[in-house]
């Protein structure tokens, strides 16, 4: 019996996006993209694309609402409906490390910016973690203070968790906190509940798409990989 499902959580109404979720990249609607990526993963059974209440404030509250739902699964694997390069292996170690170590509740992904000028950008998250792998804080600014910039190495959070179904449901129990709402981060809201998120670093990831020049960077990027495919 698998132990994972996927939850795609997408809404429409974005700030920085309106209708996102329906947007044609190659093609393709943004949310086809991430689904197909979700469906080569081998550790899960299956991905939903998640129609929910309107009321929720954020991806996790949604994906939580239909993992109450899913009572037949140990894990949740949360891939934000904005994250249409995700790595469909990326999302089975998230699985493997929920499986081998019982002491991870929540656990995120992260990597270097491929350029550093990036991670001024608000759009894009940062992470700055401990010696165990364990997020000390996420934030929109750049962090950590680069006071020797040949030693610093920003780390940019993907969009894609992986929860022991309880700790999913406990987490919406918990009240949005005064950092979550300052940044407008629900991943802090663990962090200020005295709950460890860990983070699984890569050398590599993939950029999700947060505003319309994103969505046009990005088919830019696919048509030149067609193009190269076929020459």
């Amino acid at each position: 019996m698998d132990k994972a499902t996927g939850i795609i959580p997408a809404r429409w109404g974005s700030t920085r996006f309106q209708g996102k979720p329906l947007y044609l990249i190659a093609g393709k609607p943004l949310l086809r993209h991430v689904w197909e990526r979700c469906q080569r993963a081998k550790k899960l059974g299956g991905a939903e694309i998640a129609l929910t209440s309107p009321g929720h404030q954020s991806g996790t509250d949604r994906s939580a609402e239909v993992a109450r739902k899913a009572k037949q699964f140990t894990f949740i694997i949360n891939i934000q409906g904005d994250e249409p390069l995700v790595d469909p292996r990326l999302i089975d170690k998230l699985v493997e490390n929920l499986e081998r170590n019982s002491r991870i509740d929540i656990l995120t992904v992260a990597h270097p910016f491929d350029d550093p000028a990036e991670a001024s950008s608000p759009h894009q998250v940062k992470v700055v973690v401990d010696l165990e792998g364990r997020a000390l804080y996420f934030s929109r600014a750049a962090i950590p203070f680069p006071r020797d910039l040949s030693r610093i190495k920003y780390l940019r959070h993907q969009g894609i968790y992986g929860f022991r179904r309880e700790m999913l449901l406990q987490f919406v129990k918990w009240k949005p906190t005064p950092l979550e709402r300052a940044e407008s981060l629900e991943q802090l809201r663990p962090l200020e509940n005295g709950v460890s998120v860990h983070v699984l670093v890569t050398k590599h990831g993939s950029s999700g798409v947060d505003t319309p020049e994103d969505a046009v960077a990005l088919e830019q990027k696919l048509a030149r990989a067609r193009r190269s495919a076929l020459s």
